[in-house]
Parts: C-alpha cells; sequence; structure tokens
C-alpha cells in the first residue's frame, strides 16, 4: 500500500474541483462541490489505495470539507459558484489558471461519482456524508470526548470506515462501467 499521507501525495484539490465544475450539468454551489469532492476521493482511496488529492478533510457541521478548496471558494458564498479556482504566485501574487485534469484514473472516478450524485440536492448530498459509523461521523463523535485539532479525518479511517456509506453498486465495478443501480455497501465486489 502507498503512502497515505494526503499532505504528501495526491493531485491538487483545486484541479479536481475544476473539474466537478466543467462537468457539472448545471449551477453547482460550494457545498456541493465539497461532498462530491469527498466522495470522488474516498471512492478513489478504495479502489487504489492510494489518495485522490493532497492535503486532508476535515469534519465540519455540514460534513467532511477540504481547506485547502474552501480556502479557494469561500469568495463566492452559498450561490452557484461562478469561476474556477486559481493559482497564486506567492512571491509576485499574480493569479493563473490551473492545470486541468488529465489522470484517466482519477477523471474516471470522478465521473462515476457524478453520474451516481449529481442530481441529489445538497440537503441529500450532506445526509451521505454524514453516514452513521462513517470518517465523518467517527470524528465527530470522538469530538465529544476528546480535543482533536481541525476535525482532520485521515485517510486511514476513511479506508476503514468508509464501508459504512451506501453507494450504488456501479460506482463499485473495477471496470468503471455503469450497469448496476442497486444500493450496495461498498465492501462489496472485491473493492473493501
Amino acid at each position: 500500500m502507498e503512502n497515505l499521507d494526503g499532505d504528501l501525495t495526491g493531485l491538487d484539490p483545486r484541479i479536481v474541483a475544476n473539474y466537478i465544475i466543467d462537468r457539472a450539468e448545471g449551477p453547482i454551489r460550494h457545498i456541493a462541490l465539497q461532498k462530491l469532492l469527498y466522495f470522488s476521493h474516498c471512492l478513489y482511496l478504495m479502489r487504489f489505495k492510494k489518495p485522490l488529492i493532497k492535503g486532508y478533510f476535515e469534519a465540519w457541521t455540514y460534513g467532511p470539507v477540504h481547506p485547502a478548496v474552501y480556502s479557494a471558494f469561500k469568495g463566492q458564498g452559498a450561490a452557484p459558484i461562478k469561476k474556477k479556482a486559481l493559482k497564486k504566485d506567492l512571491r509576485t501574487g499574480s493569479h493563473s489558471e490551473l492545470p486541468s485534469l488529465s489522470d484517466p484514473e482519477a477523471r474516471k472516478v470522478v465521473n462515476l461519482t457524478m453520474a451516481a450524485y449529481e442530481g441529489l440536492s445538497d440537503s441529500q448530498l450532506v445526509n451521505l456524508s454524514h453516514a452513521a459509523g462513517g470518517p465523518w461521523d467517527v470524528i465527530k463523535n470522538k469530538s465529544k470526548s476528546e480535543k482533536l485539532i481541525g476535525l482532520k479525518i485521515p485517510n486511514e479511517l476513511i479506508l476503514a470506515e468508509f464501508r459504512n456509506h451506501k453507494l450504488p453498486s456501479h460506482m463499485l465495478d473495477n471496470t468503471g462501467a455503469i450497469d448496476g443501480q442497486e444500493d450496495t455497501p461498498l465492501t462489496y465486489n472485491g473493492l473493501g
């Protein structure tokens, strides 16, 4: 198994977020973007045993949030996102476009995630991310009895507990084929 430390491995989360925005069939709000990014990251981690994106998610009130993506889009508020994330040159302060998502496996996982969840409302995505026994739930419950800094959701916890989320069975097919529609725990089909 590769290094699961998302701080060191994976793609720039803003690149994946921009891909989700580009692929969305309609307007997408920041809260939905965060959940679609989280589910994409979790599924990629479960399939390939390595992080999709750098950094980490935190357990916030309305579900998992990636701080770097939050920072990139917070200026757009709760309205649909109109501008994609940019990179900033720390030396000059100038902004420029981020590269597009070119990794075919990452694109496939994000496409599967979008096919399954894009039609859900913000509140449905939040509720799904709050699955009992899932990573967000474990961290929120742990924070009631322990002092946790930042409520970080470690990739190791995602690997151990993401199986508690119910996902459409087509998300579990190693070929990426979208065939089944049955609700199935992630531990089936040899991936858990």
